[in-house]
């Protein structure tokens, strides 16, 4: 088909979409040559993101629809085998056939080893081509379903429309993006606009080549500083990236001016102590302009947190890719490049009120944490978010963090007996809100924590998220 006629149908598409549903058997009429309407109709597919339209039940097309989508859900269990044979697609392009044992293998080992040395020890990372492609393979899959869990959780809330807008700053490799072309409706618009500076950038361009019709990508190859938005977007995405940013806060603060009213800001960032922490300081800090819908609800209007803030979420361990398996067992097979676990910190910031956990709590009825010294040996009632998984090992009382939004220290919940009756503490999900009826307040020394022991005289409800 000639640029022209293709020009054409899209120009009449844009004039009908605001009177009548687009019908491809009377638009051709229109066209130089009427090429056939099946052409007419392939040509509306392609541009369906661009036109913000989907195509009906009786083959006309219509404008997206502003309600919220949804989809099923049922975790992640394995790294998509067609993206691990593009991934591997792009490793024999660069070394060949035979790379796990030859110089291809030893060469993403080195940089594998190399990223962990740099980012334990905080030091800043330059990804040229090896050590993109060595992060892809490290990180790709466990990236991928972080961004699944994340955001089915929004999907599963509300949050998102059949039109949606997202911009990637420091997309990387593609791990986010893949994640949420695989979570969403096909027949949901996703107009994805990828900032990517590094060479991460051609593993990203490798794995989003062949995307569906109604998910358009765009890359840009700027920094995060750099890059000025020409456009209002629903999701700003921050996947793993704010701790590589000079100044995270000044960043996101310069995104969050180009949120569509109803948007939000995603932030992620791996489960350990010096990112999770550092997630929470920009999340506390950017919230007198936006607010967080979760996971750390607010529970208490007026209130902020100042505890540590180290919280994070697990889920069930993946398969092992067979890229990573390969490159270990070459390696010596020690596990040392494979990388099944799924644990991450996050955050949904929104421009509007909206919280994840719909309450009006009375201060008459439960103690706020805010105030918690003043209950120290006594027994009171309590609602707080859970925040973590649990956090003891062996024989030990399961220990969870909890929080309720007015916390200024850390607070945990210590379960030393197992009842019924308090069951919901290790039933409930990461983020459900939790009653505490009855539960003993103490004050840890140790670690410079509240204690709210979880016994026999305790009752716990949750009340999902």
């Amino acid at each position: 088909m000639k640029q022209e006629q293709r020009t054409q149908i899209v120009e009449n598409a844009k004039y009908l979409r605001a009177v009548r549903p687009i019908d491809p058997d009377e638009i051709f009429e229109y066209v130089d040559g009427e090429p056939h309407p099946a052409v007419v109709r392939q040509v509306l597919r392609e541009h369906s993101v661009e036109l913000g339209i989907v195509e009906a039940e009786d083959g006309t097309f219509v404008p997206a629809s502003d309600e919220p989508i949804s989809t099923t859900f049922h975790g992640v269990k394995a790294f998509p085998p067609e993206h691990s044979a593009r991934l591997e697609e792009f490793i024999v392009n660069r070394f060949g056939a035979g790379w796990p044992d030859g110089e291809g293998g030893d060469v993403l080992r080195y940089n594998i080893r190399k990223l962990k040395e740099d980012y334990f020890a905080q030091n800043p990372v330059e990804y040229d081509e090896d050590a993109a492609l060595g992060y892809a393979v490290y990180h790709l899959p466990d990236y991928y379903a972080t961004a699944q869990y994340v955001f089915a959780d929004m999907l599963r809330h509300g949050l998102l429309s059949e039109h949606t807008r997202i911009l990637d700053v420091g997309a990387g490799a593609g791990g986010p993006a893949l994640g949420i072309h695989d979570l969403f409706p096909d027949d949901a618009l996703v107009d994805y606009h990828a900032l990517e500076p590094s060479a991460g950038a051609d593993v990203f361009e490798h794995m989003l080549a062949e995307t569906r019709d109604t998910f358009r990508t765009e890359l840009h190859r700027e920094t995060a500083e750099a890059f000025e938005p020409s456009e209002t977007y629903d999701i700003v995405l921050f996947s793993n990236v704010l701790s590589e940013l000079d100044d995270p806060v000044s960043v996101v603060k310069k995104y969050a001016k180009h949120l569509a009213d109803d948007g939000s800001i995603v932030a992620i960032a791996p489960a350990d102590r010096n990112t999770s922490i550092g997630l929470r300081e920009v999340e506390r800090t950017v919230e007198d302009g936006l607010s967080v819908w979760g996971p750390a609800v607010r529970i208490w209007p007026s209130f902020a947190p100042a505890d540590e803030g180290w919280s994070f979420d697990v889920q069930p361990d993946l398969e092992i890719p067979a890229f990573q398996q390969k490159l270990d067992e070459a390696g010596g097979d020690y596990g040392e490049f494979i990388n099944e676990d799924v644990q991450y910190s996050w955050t949904v910031l929104r421009k509007d009120d909206k919280q994840r956990l719909d309450i009006e709590p009375n201060i008459s009825l439960f103690a706020r944490m805010n105030e918690m010294e003043k209950h120290v040996t006594k027994r009171i009632d309590v609602l707080a978010v859970k925040l973590s998984h649990s956090l003891s090992a062996g024989d030990a009382h399961q220990l969870y963090k909890i929080g309720d939004g007015s916390e200024q220290i850390d607070h945990y919940a210590v379960r030393t007996q197992k009842t019924t009756t308090n069951a919901a503490l290790e039933d409930a999900e990461y983020g459900d809100l939790l009653i505490f009826e009855n539960v003993l307040v103490l004050w840890n020394d140790d670690e410079e924590a509240y204690n709210l022991v979880v016994d026999g005289k305790t009752t716990v409800d949750a009340m999902p998220a």
